[in-house]
């Protein structure tokens, strides 16, 4: 088993002792493996494509490194230039990164910016044209708006970070990679790192083209998932699937809990049943105004929430201590999703559990997974499992007046839940007859019998 803590210290790297002040104060005396192998490295000034498995220390390891790199190598002169960017996917990501670098760097007299959409535009780019900013970062997006303005120069800047580079480098932003490399330093001028839990060969091949990549580090090859996390999947015809998944929530009664499903409609749903049972939930999605996000994680974090439904906006790089649960409600389509959904929970040496729910819906995506995490323990479900006395969200009302009943056809719409839930599978009793996966019956999620669909 991998060790979560190395033997070596903070303080027998060569580390400025400016950031050293900062990583003692954050607590940090050990480092993990990853941060153990990549440092020395780092510190020297190495390009690396660095792979660990999730909550593993990789953005102190960045922040170290970069803080370090600044401080030794002087002040430039032009200095409305800023001497690093760091490039995130996710906005929720860019603010905790710019957290942990405030924490870091307190006494290293560097300035960090966030740079990320759904917030003031013009604020932010009064920040960037007034301001001294050593070190910029943010998504690719609002990164190229300020670019093109040509409100930032990054022809200076002395180091590039691209964190979840997997993500980074999927197709959807390769395009606004290379606008933004196109524009940095050229890459014998500055260090490059990569920090991601996954890496591809497509990943990599980009990352020899466009950042010199000198390094290749990866820990736990092939055992992507956290060990520590206690993992199970429980078959389920997806009519029972609500009745399972509060029948789970109530037995293992969880601190704070991530709940991840692959649709913004399906998170919605279910938050709405969880407030109308009692928990207090909210739900993260990609269109939550950016605002409202930042709040949500703030109470999550503080406990005021204590089940969080997401989307995959949510899984990556986010991290939030004590999280003791993470439900697959929805498998997710894209193998490389598991591991990071999973990795929300035992960070860092803590330990977790992650509980996947697989109906006929989604089972067609456990191959993949288990092809890159290996097998998932399968729990067979136990009639005490299947909660069915759950109550129904309020309806919302139909529309009266004018308007109403201007439909298609003019007649009265069956709901997709309905439509839906009507031809839903079982799944097969196990030989012996004493535990199922569903009983033949047919038990119902809600007071009126209806049950929403997991994919709608």
């Amino acid at each position: 088993m991998e060790k979560v803590f190395t033997n070596t210290t903070f303080d027998q790297l060569n580390i400025d002792e400016r950031v050293l002040q900062g990583v003692r104060e954050a607590g940090f005396t050990a480092c993990t493996p990853v941060q153990e192998k990549v440092l020395p490295l780092a510190l020297a000034g190495k390009n690396i494509a660095a792979q660990s498995q999730t909550g593993t220390g990789k953005t102190a390891t960045f922040l170290i490194t970069l803080f370090h790199r600044l401080l030794t190598n002087g002040k430039m002169e032009a200095k409305k230039h800023p001497r690093a960017l760091i490039l995130a996917p996710t906005r929720e990501l860019v603010v905790q990164i710019n957290e942990e670098a405030k924490a870091l760097g307190a006494h290293t007299g560097i300035t960090c910016r966030a740079i990320f959409g759904g917030v003031d535009y013009e604020k932010q780019r009064e920040a960037l044209r007034s301001q001294t900013i050593d070190v910029v970062i943010a998504t690719p997006g609002r990164l190229i708006d300020y670019l093109k303005q040509r409100v930032l120069n990054l022809k200076k800047i002395e180091a590039l970070v691209i964190d979840e580079a997997d993500r980074m480098f999927d197709l959807g932003f390769l395009p606004d990679l290379r606008f933004i490399l196109r524009r940095c330093s050229p890459y014998d001028r500055r260090q490059s790192l990569l920090f991601s839990a996954t890496l591809s060969l497509r990943v990599m091949e980009l990352a020899y083209e466009h950042l010199d990549i000198n390094e290749s580090i990866v820990i736990t090859p092939g055992k992507l998932a956290a060990e520590k996390v206690q993992q199970c999947l429980y078959h389920i015809g997806k009519d029972e699937k609500m009745a399972l998944f509060f029948g789970l929530l109530a037995r293992e009664n969880p601190e704070r809990a991530l709940v991840f499903s692959n649709t913004k409609r399906m998170a919605e749903i279910l938050v709405a049943y969880l407030k109308t049972n009692g928990y207090r939930a909210e739900a993260l999605t990609g269109d939550v105004p950016q605002k409202k996000r930042l709040s949500i994680l703030r109470r999550f974090k503080e406990k005021e929430i204590q089940v969080l439904v997401a989307t995959d906006v949510a899984s990556r790089g986010l991290h939030i201590d004590n999280v003791t649960h993470v439900f697959n409600y929805d498998l997710p389509q894209d193998p490389e999703d598991y591991v990071h959904r999973i990795g929300r929970t035992a960070r860092v040496g803590a330990t977790g559990k992650s509980i996947s729910l697989a109906s006929e819906d989604d089972a067609f995506y456990l191959e993949p997974i288990e092809t890159l995490v290996g097998k998932i323990p399968v729990e067979w479900v136990e009639d005490s499992d299947l909660q069915t006395d759950i109550k129904s969200p309020p309806r919302r009302r139909r529309p009266t007046g004018e308007h109403a009943g201007r439909g298609r056809g003019g007649g009265r719409r069956q709901s997709t839940d309905s439509r839906r839930s009507s031809g839903g599978k079982r799944s097969s009793r196990r030989p012996g007859g004493k535990k199922t996966a569903a009983k033949s019956g047919g038990r119902t999620a809600g007071a009126d019998g209806k049950q929403p669909a997991a994919g709608n």
